[in-house]
């Protein structure tokens, strides 16, 4: 089950409190302490190719598209 079935499914249940309160508990997403799935960018919300370092946790698509207006400078 993916992240966006799980949000849909919990706007069905929301008449019906204690059939959400088993699904929440049984169906949630692991919060990630390791791994891919624990970084996200924080532009478009992609997992892999995650570009930590200065700070600036994005994936590498979205720092491509705006790293000359952070700064950075292309030398090849």
């Amino acid at each position: 089950m993916t992240a966006s079935d799980y949000k849909k499914i919990l706007k069905q249940l929301k008449d019906k409190p204690a059939k959400m309160e088993k699904f929440i508990r049984h169906n949630k997403p692991k919060d990630r302490k390791i791994g891919v799935a624990s970084k996200k960018c924080e532009r478009c919300g992609r997992f892999g190719a995650h570009i930590k370092s200065y700070g600036l946790n994005l994936c590498r698509h979205c720092f491509r598209e705006i790293a000359t207006e952070i700064g950075f400078n292309k030398y090849s």
